[in-house]
């Protein structure tokens, strides 16, 4: 009888413990907003290296839908865990960076402000290793309308007209096969708007709004950002 008492006990008390995890999580908001799991993969199709990827290299991939950019970064350091909050105020946690050192990172590339994002001709937001007239370097800039974020911290929005963070994209690292996964996104989204703004331009990029908003699926592409615009605006 008492080993059953223990047994029941033990039994409530870890109940109890997963259920104020559980709390604590959603106060601080961390449940990721899921999507289907995405390999990121080169142009050929082959899986992403984590190991490979280049230091304060601009990387440009699509998710959760084919139209939606997103930014994917190797810090020169490791990116620690963040708290954030929306333009709402509802805060959330960002779990901070992925991979060998913990310092892969990805962000949807579509402005909190204006919604300027990464098109074939022209980008106005990137990733700036190096400072500038107005910003320190090691930041995501939009020059559009000089809204400044902090990588290192969930994409925190350190200067100009943002109102909140960029939307983070969770990711998942294998470490054994050195691999990564897009698994869906922390934060306030800015999807709905920008297809909004957007409908007309995407629609003649993609042959179609549907198309542009045909969610990923098992693979995302890729690529260098200079290798997808024409030309990348610095400031």
């Amino acid at each position: 009888m008492e080993r059953r008492n223990f047994l029941r006990t033990c039994a409530l008390a870890g109940s109890a413990a997963g259920v104020a995890q559980w709390l604590s999580r959603a106060v601080a908001g961390q449940s990721i907003r899921t999507y289907s799991r995405a390999r990121l993969v080169d142009g050929d199709g082959q899986p992403i290296k984590a190991k490979r990827l280049q230091v304060n290299r601009n990387y440009l991939f699509n998710y959760p839908y084919a139209g939606t950019p997103c930014f994917l970064l190797s810090l020169e350091q490791s990116a620690p865990r963040a708290e954030l909050s929306d333009a709402g105020g509802q805060r959330y946690a960002w779990d901070g960076g992925v991979g060998p050192r913990r310092s892969i990172v990805a962000y949807s590339a579509i402005c909190a402000h204006k919604l300027a994002y990464p098109t074939r001709d022209v980008s106005f937001i990137r990733y700036q290793k190096g400072r500038s007239a107005t910003s320190s370097g090691r930041v995501i800039h939009c020059c559009a309308d000089h809204s400044v974020y902090d990588p290192m911290a969930g994409a925190r929005v350190v200067a100009g007209p943002a109102p909140q963070p960029l939307a983070s994209i969770a990711l998942e690292y294998d470490a054994g096969r050195d691999e990564l996964w897009a698994l869906g996104t922390i934060g306030a989204e800015q999807f709905e708007p920008f297809f909004e703004k957007y409908a007309f331009k995407l629609e003649l990029e993609y042959g179609g709004i549907d198309r542009a908003r045909k969610p990923v699926e098992a693979t995302t592409v890729v690529r260098e950002l200079t290798n997808y615009c024409r030309t990348t605006i610095e400031c």
